[in-house]
């Protein structure tokens, strides 16, 4: 029996990682992917503007 415990912990994180990236192909396009784009373009957006603001106070 010692053979079922060895390969339960590797069938588990197999299982898990085959679930993770079924979700993550899932989750590409479809209706929200406009909605997430424009979030992450604002986000970007913020990070340049406070990154551009402090550097030039620093000039």
């Amino acid at each position: 029996m010692d053979y079922v415990s060895a390969l339960v912990p590797p069938v588990v994180m197999a299982v898990f990682f085959i679930g993770v990236v079924r979700v993550i192909v899932k989750t590409q396009g479809g209706a929200a992917k406009a909605k997430e784009d424009a979030a992450v373009d604002a986000a970007i957006a913020r990070a340049e503007a406070v990154r551009g603001g402090s550097a030039a106070t620093d000039v």
